[in-house]
């Protein structure tokens, strides 16, 4: 593969489509306007602890995960499987049986989930199991409250494990997202484990950058793109090629400009529609507010391994034990805690009383324990978390084909908002970048 391509944003999806330019011989530039690559998937260090941009995990399982990254070298630190749904004065595990038999009976005697619906949890483990790739994210779509009704789960099911345990993954403790979320995490749980790299999730877009540079390709950071034009819009001369390609023009920031063959537009969803002109990339997004925090030096934190649920208010809406499932996150004598609040109120919250809420809703979950000393770190307050996926959304969705001339688009916007859905794009992106060269 001859010619020049350049990709807009150092996300995840545009790191894996640079990769795949330039090991199939592109002269590929990646322009990033922040000072690092990795788009959301963000991590910083505040007084010697690792804090995630917002509460992030990684699905070992998913597809693009094995054919893009080395789980063995990002040195994956896994959760237990399942979770712990607490409510004042009460926790009680919830685990696979199939995964994790040492809780088998712990789950079989949950109070919080009749036995009948544990069974047919196993069913719906299995019949997704037997679903191929290309089974997801089509036919006709619903709510995922409105799925699990129609399996026949009952109110104490979906109120007290389903709305926490998938509200932390769809940001809508509402259960209003797309049922076909809910297929594909559940089913990718069910083979896999979800865990956090030693180093930080930003080990994730480190990888791809590393493998990106490898191949060859350049990457600029802190250089922002003003525009892109096509040879249509009469800026540039009309190329000949194995595919016609016109070709376009990359305006920076600072008013330089770079031709190229092709374009990858892997930027934020309202920067690819502000650069294309694409109607359908969506950009309504979801927010999310992370709060972590600390305890006093030699106080331990333990749950096995598992996040805790909060089955009785959404404020939080769970707890999770970073130093405990990676002690990497935290120095040797503290425990390092993240608590994830839901929907718009707690964008606006200062940060004491969401760490009120914190340090109330554990002494509540733990009477014996007193967490007078939880101290916070820091609050990650993200509006755009993910882009808003309900019922219907997938169908319409843009093609990283959809813009005018020789530029596509990738991010998971053209798939599903996941880190499957952002590295699977970038893979798409430089099937159809290629086209061009």
């Amino acid at each position: 593969m001859n010619g020049d391509v350049t990709v807009i944003g150092g996300g995840l999806a545009g790191l894996v489509a640079a990769t795949r330019l330039a090991e199939a011989g592109a002269d590929v530039t990646l322009y990033e306007r922040r000072p690092e690559v990795g788009g959301r998937v963000r991590t910083e260090t505040v007084d010697g602890f690792t804090l995630d941009r917002g509460f992030q995990v990684l699905f070992t399982s998913y597809p693009a995960v094995a054919s893009e990254l080395d789980a063995a070298d990002l040195d994956v630190r896994r959760f237990a499987p399942g979770a712990t749904i607490c409510r004042p004065g009460s926790r009680s595990t919830l685990s696979d049986p199939l995964r994790d038999p040492r809780a088998a009976i712990a789950s079989l005697r949950n109070p919080e989930l009749s036995f009948s619906d544990k069974l047919r949890t196993l069913a719906l483990r299995y019949d997704l199991s037997k679903r191929g790739e290309s089974d997801f994210f089509v036919g006709p779509d619903a709510s995922i409250r409105e799925y699990l009704r129609d399996w026949g789960f009952a109110d104490d099911y979906v109120t007290n494990f389903v709305e926490p345990f998938y509200g932390g993954i769809t940001l809508d403790r509402s259960l209003s997202t797309s049922k076909h979320v809910f297929e594909y995490t559940f089913r990718a749980m069910s083979r896999g484990a979800i865990g956090v790299p030693a180093e930080g999730m930003r080990a994730i877009p480190k990888a791809l950058a590393d493998r990106a540079r490898e191949a060859g390709a350049t990457i600029e950071t802190g250089e922002d793109v003003e525009s892109v034009r096509t040879a249509g819009q009469g800026r540039i001369p009309f190329r000949t090629g194995a595919a016609d390609a016109e070709g376009a023009t990359v305006e920076l920031a600072d008013g330089s400009t770079h031709e190229t063959d092709a374009v990858v537009v892997a930027a934020t969803p309202p920067e690819a529609r502000r650069l294309t002109g694409v109607e359908s990339v969506p950009t309504e997004g979801v927010p999310n507010v992370t709060g972590w925090y600390t305890l006093p030096a030699g106080e331990s934190f333990e749950t096995g391994k598992r996040i805790l649920l909060n089955a009785a208010d959404d404020s939080p809406n769970a707890v999770v034990p970073m130093s405990e499932v990676a002690p990497e996150y935290a120095p040797d004598d503290r425990a390092l805690l993240a608590a994830t609040f839901l929907g718009e109120e707690p964008l606006d919250r200062p940060a004491a009383g969401l760490r009120d809420d914190v340090r109330d809703t554990l002494a509540a979950w733990y009477p014996e324990r007193d967490f007078a000393g939880l101290e916070t770190l820091d609050v990650h307050r993200i509006r755009f978390a993910q882009f808003a996926q309900p019922p219907g959304v997938h169908a319409d969705l843009p093609n990283p084909d959809d813009p005018e001339g020789p530029v596509v688009l990738a991010g998971d916007y053209t798939e599903w908002s996941s880190i499957q859905g952002a590295l699977e794009s970038g893979r798409t992106a430089a099937d159809a970048a290629g086209e061009y060269l």
